[in-house]
Protein backbone atom coordinates (compact mmCIF):
# COMPACT_ATOMS: atom_id res chain seq x y z
CA UNK A 1 0.00 0.00 0.00
CA UNK A 2 1.18 3.31 -1.30
CA UNK A 3 1.83 5.89 1.84
CA UNK A 4 0.50 9.21 1.19
CA UNK A 5 3.01 11.97 0.77
CA UNK A 6 3.23 14.72 3.29
CA UNK A 7 2.70 18.16 2.44
CA UNK A 8 4.31 20.90 3.91
CA UNK A 9 4.52 24.64 3.38
CA UNK A 10 7.14 26.42 1.85
CA UNK A 11 8.25 28.01 4.69
CA UNK A 12 8.83 25.36 6.93
CA UNK A 13 10.94 22.85 3.61
CA UNK A 14 14.29 23.64 4.54
CA UNK A 15 14.21 22.96 8.52
CA UNK A 16 12.47 19.97 7.46
CA UNK A 17 14.60 18.87 4.63
CA UNK A 18 17.40 19.50 7.07
CA UNK A 19 15.58 17.03 9.89
CA UNK A 20 15.68 14.20 6.68
CA UNK A 21 19.14 14.73 6.07
CA UNK A 22 20.65 15.53 9.88
CA UNK A 23 18.17 14.45 11.80
CA UNK A 24 17.22 11.37 10.98
CA UNK A 25 13.93 11.67 9.65
CA UNK A 26 10.53 13.70 9.89
CA UNK A 27 8.06 12.26 13.35
CA UNK A 28 4.85 13.21 12.50
CA UNK A 29 2.35 13.20 15.39
CA UNK A 30 -1.46 12.86 15.91
CA UNK A 31 -3.65 14.43 17.80
CA UNK A 32 -4.70 12.00 20.81
CA UNK A 33 -7.27 15.39 22.21
CA UNK A 34 -10.81 15.03 21.69
CA UNK A 35 -11.01 18.87 21.50
CA UNK A 36 -8.42 19.24 18.91
CA UNK A 37 -9.23 15.88 16.66
CA UNK A 38 -7.41 16.65 12.98
CA UNK A 39 -4.26 18.27 14.47
CA UNK A 40 -0.87 17.02 13.67
CA UNK A 41 2.59 18.58 14.25
CA UNK A 42 6.03 17.42 13.00
CA UNK A 43 9.85 17.58 14.61
CA UNK A 44 12.59 16.05 13.75
CA UNK A 45 13.02 11.95 14.40
CA UNK A 46 16.24 12.51 16.70
CA UNK A 47 17.47 15.20 19.42
CA UNK A 48 20.68 16.52 18.56
CA UNK A 49 22.36 14.19 20.87
CA UNK A 50 20.76 11.16 18.53
CA UNK A 51 18.18 9.84 21.16
CA UNK A 52 14.69 10.01 19.70
CA UNK A 53 12.54 13.11 20.03
CA UNK A 54 9.99 13.01 22.49
CA UNK A 55 6.54 14.06 21.71
CA UNK A 56 6.15 17.86 21.23
CA UNK A 57 2.62 18.50 23.35
CA UNK A 58 0.70 16.58 25.72
CA UNK A 59 -2.17 16.52 22.83
CA UNK A 60 -0.26 13.75 21.07
CA UNK A 61 0.13 10.94 20.94
CA UNK A 62 3.61 8.89 22.97
CA UNK A 63 5.04 7.88 19.69
CA UNK A 64 4.77 9.64 16.22
CA UNK A 65 2.79 7.97 13.78
CA UNK A 66 5.12 8.02 10.96
CA UNK A 67 9.20 8.93 10.61
CA UNK A 68 9.48 10.14 7.05
CA UNK A 69 12.96 9.65 6.02
CA UNK A 70 12.81 9.99 2.40
CA UNK A 71 12.43 13.37 0.87
CA UNK A 72 10.80 11.78 -1.86
CA UNK A 73 7.70 11.31 0.58
CA UNK A 74 7.31 15.15 0.74
CA UNK A 75 5.45 17.44 -1.20
CA UNK A 76 6.30 21.18 -1.06
CA UNK A 77 3.04 23.87 -1.72
CA UNK A 78 3.66 27.18 -2.65
CA UNK A 79 0.02 28.75 -1.29
CA UNK A 80 -1.57 31.59 -1.84
CA UNK A 81 -3.85 33.95 -0.06
CA UNK A 82 -7.55 33.14 -1.76
CA UNK A 83 -9.65 35.74 0.78
CA UNK A 84 -9.56 37.82 3.95
CA UNK A 85 -11.98 38.91 5.85
CA UNK A 86 -12.81 39.86 9.67
CA UNK A 87 -14.47 37.75 11.71
CA UNK A 88 -15.98 38.59 15.40
CA UNK A 89 -14.50 36.76 18.25
CA UNK A 90 -15.52 36.84 21.87
CA UNK A 91 -13.94 36.06 25.33
CA UNK A 92 -13.24 32.51 26.47
CA UNK A 93 -15.29 30.69 28.88
CA UNK A 94 -12.00 31.37 31.55
CA UNK A 95 -12.00 35.00 30.00
CA UNK A 96 -8.11 33.54 29.19
CA UNK A 97 -8.16 33.34 25.54
CA UNK A 98 -9.79 34.67 22.44
CA UNK A 99 -12.65 32.85 20.32
CA UNK A 100 -14.30 33.05 17.09
CA UNK A 101 -17.74 33.65 17.52
CA UNK A 102 -20.40 30.60 16.33
CA UNK A 103 -21.19 32.78 13.17
CA UNK A 104 -17.70 33.50 12.07
CA UNK A 105 -16.53 29.88 12.57
CA UNK A 106 -19.50 28.84 9.88
CA UNK A 107 -18.32 31.74 7.49
CA UNK A 108 -14.54 30.24 7.73
CA UNK A 109 -15.66 26.74 6.87
CA UNK A 110 -17.88 27.58 4.31
CA UNK A 111 -14.85 29.82 2.72
CA UNK A 112 -12.24 27.06 2.96
CA UNK A 113 -14.57 24.74 1.32
CA UNK A 114 -15.30 27.60 -1.74
CA UNK A 115 -11.92 27.28 -2.02
CA UNK A 116 -11.23 23.94 -2.73
CA UNK A 117 -9.03 20.68 -1.64
CA UNK A 118 -5.89 21.70 0.71
CA UNK A 119 -7.10 25.00 1.69
CA UNK A 120 -7.06 26.17 5.13
CA UNK A 121 -7.05 29.28 7.33
CA UNK A 122 -5.09 31.28 9.71
CA UNK A 123 -5.37 34.04 11.64
CA UNK A 124 -3.86 37.37 11.49
CA UNK A 125 -4.22 38.67 15.01
CA UNK A 126 -3.79 42.11 14.13
CA UNK A 127 -5.97 44.94 14.86
CA UNK A 128 -8.65 43.42 12.52
CA UNK A 129 -9.05 39.66 13.82
CA UNK A 130 -9.25 38.53 10.28
CA UNK A 131 -9.40 35.39 9.27
CA UNK A 132 -6.94 33.95 5.89
CA UNK A 133 -8.17 31.53 3.69
CA UNK A 134 -5.23 29.91 2.30
CA UNK A 135 -5.54 27.53 -0.98
CA UNK A 136 -2.37 25.37 -2.42
CA UNK A 137 -0.92 27.36 -5.74
CA UNK A 138 2.30 25.27 -6.87
CA UNK A 139 2.84 21.65 -4.92
CA UNK A 140 6.78 20.26 -5.66
CA UNK A 141 8.32 17.20 -4.86
CA UNK A 142 10.73 18.53 -1.61
CA UNK A 143 13.95 17.57 -4.06
CA UNK A 144 12.59 19.85 -6.69
CA UNK A 145 11.80 22.99 -4.35
CA UNK A 146 15.46 22.07 -2.87
CA UNK A 147 17.12 22.20 -6.52
CA UNK A 148 14.97 25.31 -7.40
CA UNK A 149 17.26 26.66 -3.70
CA UNK A 150 20.47 25.67 -5.39
CA UNK A 151 19.68 28.21 -8.54
CA UNK A 152 19.14 31.28 -6.47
Amino acid sequence: MATEKHIVTEENAAKFAEWIEKRGGIAIWRSVNLSNPGASWSSPAFDEAGRPTTKPTWQCDTHPERIITDPAEVIVSRDKVVKRFHVAVRMGSQGMSLKVTDGGTRRIRAEVEKAGEGAYYVFDYGDEKNAVIMAPDVQMPLTQWLAEQVKQ
